[in-house]
């Protein structure tokens, strides 16, 4: 899309409902999406990452099939805690604008509990595209949040991937795109889109 904005969320989502995407291994991944809840080896104490663009989360676990990432799921949330992350994120890069100069940055960073970047997003071949899709990692505190509170429901969506890239490597790419979640611009309130979008260029005048 050559219109399509260089930062933009988009994602599946309701008016209350946020849908991210995150792979694991069956150990963990089954049992989350039988139970609609983490098994208890999954780790709280540390940074999970979670990202709402299905191509990109494609991109990292490579359809399913990278070690430790063969369960595909998809993670519906809670709109507020989504909300509540990005207002607590810092970006994970400085970029001047939203976190002050490099020191400011740097101080954010290490008492932020979420951190935000932004990765090219991704075709059904995978390769870059012009425009950025975000990633939110969910530190200690913010892990704990998602767990216990954000959670409404959890899918495995691995056949759906498989069933995907079988078709792309068919080259039945319509047929594939179809099968895609439909992800949509989702507005954000202004002091959350402050602290995690990076700003507009400047153009040349005159």
């Amino acid at each position: 899309m050559t219109d399509e904005p260089r930062y933009r969320i988009r994602a599946s989502h309701t008016e209350r409902t946020v849908t991210v995407y995150q792979a694991y291994p069956p150990a963990i991944g089954l049992p989350a999406a039988r139970d609609g809840f983490f098994p208890a080896t999954w780790k709280r104490d540390r940074m999970t990452w979670i990202k709402p663009s299905f191509r990109w989360m494609m991109y990292r676990c490579g359809w399913g099939r990278k070690q430790g990432q063969e369960t595909v799921l998809a993670v519906e949330i809670s709109r507020a805690g989504f909300e509540w992350a990005l207002r607590h994120a810092c970006l994970s890069h400085h970029v001047p604008g939203p976190h002050g100069d490099r020191a400011a940055w740097r101080a954010d960073l290490r008492v932020s509990p979420v951190r935000v970047q932004w990765d090219p997003e991704r075709d059904l071949d995978l390769r870059p595209l012009p425009h950025r899709s975000v990633q939110v990692g969910l530190g200690p505190e913010a892990a704990r949040r998602y767990a216990d509170e954000w959670i409404l429901g959890i899918r495995d969506l691995t056949p759906l991937a498989r069933e995907i890239h079988g078709l792309v490597r068919a080259g039945r790419r319509e047929e594939a795109a179809a099968l895609l979640p439909e992800e949509r611009p989702l507005p954000l309130p202004d002091d959350a889109a402050a602290r995690i979008l990076p700003p507009a260029p400047r153009t040349a005048t005159g």
